[in-house]
């Protein structure tokens, strides 16, 4: 008797270990570095580097395997991937492989007698799962954050409550399916301060903004708030935008869902404040980044 996980302990664990390792070595990262990421010792990555594990040629040969440690190793060397999000990311592929696929046919030729059974496998894992589509928006917060950092003049457009950037799962209903800067992005001495990791649930008026525009028809996903200034408006309009104001002293849920009402097709929203409230503006996109390049643009 032998388990498709002693396959994969014997055949791919060896072979994706040591082509990660290369890969993360290739991006400058040291053996040190490279032992922490993956949770093994320095010796080992030294046994990876000087070919000194045996590996599995059909899965070296795998396009798929090859670029799934691409992604990853370039994801782990600049931060924009977490060890946790990238084991998400190969435990994924490990059940792919052995639904019927690479993984699986090894594990047939080790046990002959499982051919007869073709076709039916157990689904182990669900290669859509909440933790993984959590990570992916954790990540994709975490590069929106880097566009804005990376974008000359950005801090000009933060205003006095902070700038963040928000980003919801696909199915959110609310606030703790939002993920978001903790603390909000500031200002300091002209360049975005950012005071932490981004985390679910941490944004209540930006997130809330967002949940209400997409309640009300908006088709995005993810937003930053900036400034309010009549020329950014206007700059917003140039550029193909539909602006639409709504009221910043009315409940937000309300206020968003009569604005994107009486302004059919608008996919920016901004209020000019009221008593004890900053006038700000709130750019949208489909994910993160796209709406934090958007929100830099405005520059």
């Amino acid at each position: 008797m032998r388990f498709v996980e002693e396959v994969v302990v014997e055949e791919f664990l060896p072979t994706f270990r040591s082509m990660l390792a290369e890969a993360l070595r290739e991006h400058g990262l040291t053996q040190s570095e490279v032992a922490d990421l993956l949770g093994i010792s320095q010796s080992a990555v030294s046994k990876y580097a000087h070919g000194e594990v045996e590996r599995n040629d059909r899965l070296l040969g795998d396009r798929r395997l090859r670029e799934l440690v691409d992604r990853l190793a370039a994801g782990l060397a600049n931060g924009e991937m977490t060890p946790v999000e990238a084991l998400v990311e190969a435990e994924v592929f490990v059940r792919r492989l052995e639904e019927g696929d690479l993984l699986g046919q090894l594990h047939e030729e080790a046990v002959p007698a499982l051919a007869e059974y073709g076709d039916r496998r157990f689904a182990v894992h669900d290669p859509d799962s909440a933790v993984r589509e959590a990570g992916q928006v954790l990540a994709s917060v975490r590069r929106g954050v880097r566009v804005l950092q990376n974008t000359p003049g950005f801090a000009d457009l933060i205003p006095n409550v902070g700038s963040n950037v928000v980003e919801a799962l696909p199915d959110a209903g609310g606030i703790d399916d939002v993920a978001a800067v903790p603390g909000r992005i500031l200002d300091l001495k002209g360049s975005p301060e950012v005071p932490a990791d981004p985390e679910f649930g941490v944004s209540e008026h930006v997130a809330t903004v967002l949940l209400a525009a997409r309640e009300g028809g908006l088709d995005a996903r993810a937003a930053v708030n900036v400034r309010y200034d009549p020329a950014l408006v206007d700059a917003l309009a140039e550029q193909g935008y539909t602006p639409a104001e709504f009221d910043a002293e009315t409940d937000v849920e309300t206020a968003v869902a009569d604005a994107l009402a009486e302004t059919p097709g608008a996919d920016a929203l901004y209020q000019t404040g009221g008593y004890g409230i900053e006038p700000v503006l709130y750019v949208f996109g489909p994910d993160a980044p796209t709406a934090a390049r958007r929100a830099g643009d405005l520059e």
